[in-house]
């Protein structure tokens, strides 16, 4: 006898630890019995040997969940510069942020709102004495000016927003906000989950499963490190439940009923919020033109993972535990590339239709657009800077990509940044046409796709690709004849 499920819309991913049926005839009718393992990201037992704690869930990522609250405020306090005045004031705001502080730092983002009450409203409610650069990637970072390093390039970023008008640089088109907020997915959330915590802290002898994280802890070496990486995902921990549109809701502020699990009225950000990774990954599952299911697929695999290290009851795990565990972490770390790559496809997409709407407009409609079209090119740049933080090299899809998104979008008047002098000022020495730049975003897409072979595709205008890249091949032969 064999059985089929069908769940819900085909997005809702079940693992085959997540149901399993045995089935018997009695007095010829059929009974099935279900034996529902974990769905929601803990509790889990604690497993530690000789722990005599009151603890009795292992789960911990609370730093993590602070960082997330570290990073919204960032994002938000980028826009408060006044265009120069306040500058000192905004850079050490940031940098407070960024750095972390003595002060108990106020999450400027995600805030209380009407119908959206949240639970903590500073950062050491989550957790204590944490900050973004002590775990931010400062490997080479090609994609800024400069020669300089990740940790080196946001300082840069941070610098300039606070200089500008309200996170807006319009001469040269950055939106501050964006662009650092985006990075910073990668170089943080991205890449201490991948390229630490699911790559050499999954090997025996770092942070082994048969000993405390650190003296005196109740959660085991594996089992911490296993959450480190789940907090940076950004999932509330009972994601399985939620739609992709519940997710996106929840991460707007706009969905009380689907973020309380535990019905008391309030989100709470350790455990009920959806952040940055898992908001991308939910809008690419909700908007894309194909069905993709990255968001339960990561939610599952952590999940799954963290049940493997728990069923070990605190015994080092086997080779072939370890082997299984690395298993579900390449179903996390391919996803969650893919979910940067599709975000970046996204706003390639949308650069290249912001500058088409362009063509047609003057003043303030004109001046409005161009706002927009810098903020969907900050968002493509910092998503593209955080594919380049992970575990992968990518090599020369790297420095192509660098080079078709350049180091500032072309601006009103055709210049764009082409580096910067020995102050950190931007340099725009050379001249671009706008269609020329709506042909490198549609290469951009086509490179993405390729590569990271894409499903969702959102703003996909890659059949437009043939047709300018002929227009402009024509357009340069007339002017040469």
């Amino acid at each position: 006898m064999s059985i089929t499920l069908k769940l819900g819309d085909g997005r809702q991913f079940m693992s085959k630890t997540l149901l399993k049926l045995t089935t018997s005839l009695v007095a010829g009718a059929f009974i099935a019995t279900a034996a529902t393992a974990a769905d929601t990201y803990g509790p889990f037992p604690v497993t530690v040997k000789g722990y005599e704690g009151d603890k009795t869930n292992s789960v911990s990522y609370t730093g993590q969940i602070a960082r997330h609250a570290l990073h919204d405020s960032l994002k938000k306090a980028a826009a408060k510069g006044d265009g120069g005045a306040n500058a000192a004031e905004v850079e050490a705001m940031l940098l407070a942020y960024f750095n972390g502080s003595d002060e108990d730092l106020a999450i400027l983002a995600p805030a209380s709102k009407d119908g959206f009450p949240v639970k903590q409203s500073t950062v050491n409610e989550i957790s204590k004495g944490k900050n973004i650069s002590g775990k931010f990637y400062n490997g080479a970072m090609p994609a800024w000016p400069g020669n300089v390093s990740g940790q080196e390039a946001v300082l840069h970023m941070i610098k300039h927003a606070a200089q500008s008008n309200g996170g807006f640089d319009a001469e040269n088109g950055y939106d501050w906000g964006q662009i650092i907020s985006k990075y910073t997915m990668g170089a943080m959330m991205y890449n201490q989950a991948v390229d630490n915590y699911l790559d050499e802290k999954l090997e025996a002898d770092n942070k082994p499963n048969d000993k405390p994280y650190k003296d005196g802890a109740y959660y085991t070496g594996k089992e911490h490190s296993w959450d480190e990486a789940f907090g940076y995902w950004g999932g509330p921990a009972h994601t399985m439940s939620l739609t992709p549109k519940q997710a996106y809701g929840i991460a707007k502020g706009k969905d009380l009923a689907a973020a309380d699990a535990d019905g008391d009225g309030v989100v709470d950000l350790k455990s009920e919020h959806v952040f940055g990774p898992a908001y991308y990954a939910a809008g690419a599952d909700k908007g894309g033109t194909q069905s993709t299911n990255y968001m339960h697929t990561i939610m599952q695999a952590f999940i799954d993972g963290r049940q493997l290290i728990a069923d070990a009851k605190g015994e080092a795990l086997t080779d072939a535990q370890r082997s299984e565990l690395k298993a579900y972490a390449e179903v996390i770390e391919s996803n969650w590339e893919k979910v940067l790559a599709e975000a970046t496809f996204k706003y390639a997409g949308s650069v290249y239709k912001d500058i088409a709407k362009m063509g047609s407009l003057e003043g303030e409609e004109l001046a409005k657009a161009y706002r927009n079209y810098v903020k969907h090119w900050g968002e493509l740049k910092g998503f593209a800077m955080a594919l380049q933080t992970g575990k992968n090299n990518l090599g020369g899809t790297a420095t192509e990509l660098n080079k078709l998104i350049g180091y500032g979008p072309v601006t009103l008047d055709n210049t764009y940044v082409t580096g910067i002098d020995a102050d950190g000022n931007f340099l725009r020495e050379r001249r671009a046409t706008w269609s020329d730049y709506q042909l490198q975003m549609l290469q951009a897409q086509k490179l993405l796709k390729d590569t990271f072979g894409l499903a969702s595709l959102t703003n996909d205008a890659t059949a437009d690709l043939e047709s300018l890249a002929g227009k402009l091949s024509s357009d340069s032969n007339a002017e040469t004849d």
